[in-house]
């Protein structure tokens, strides 16, 4: 497994230990990670802290030409808020770990020349499912149902 998406799964890792929504990102920028970040909505009482966004805000304020260059690694398909950050930026390359629990706006990144790689990672999986079952209300909250 690539070792920025192992990063990306111990920030889910973190989450989860946290008592929140086990979704881990990092940003990598020329091989470095630039920002790192978890699902923090619980922690924080936010209702827009995702990993993707905690990433983000952890990478800080960059110029346009890094994010231009940057790749987004994330344990789950991002939603519709994360894709929007993806895409304001222009963030050109994004790595699921996993999008068999839920499956967020890829087509709408795809459909905006964003090179999208799907993983199917078991342990992004199992986390995620392990997690739905466990917390379904917490769950449906964080996806807006």
């Amino acid at each position: 497994m690539d070792k920025n998406m192992k990063v990306a799964i111990e920030e889910a890792e973190t989450c989860l230990n946290e008592g929140g929504i086990p979704v881990g990102s990092v940003i990598v920028h020329n091989g470095k990670i630039i920002g790192r970040g978890h699902n923090r909505r619980v922690q924080k009482n936010s209702v827009i802290l995702h990993g993707e966004m905690d990433a983000l805000e952890n990478a800080g304020r960059q110029p346009a030409a890094v994010y231009k260059e940057c790749t987004l690694y994330t344990t789950l398909s991002p939603c519709s808020m994360c894709a929007g950050a993806i895409l304001l930026y222009g963030i050109p390359h994004v790595v699921i770990g996993e999008n068999k629990t839920f499956t967020g706006e890829e087509d709408l990144l795809r459909s905006r020349g964003v090179k999208v790689e799907v993983l199917q990672d078991e342990f992004c999986i199992r986390l995620m499912e392990n997690f739905i079952k466990n917390n379904p209300e917490l769950w449906n909250e964080d996806i807006g149902i």
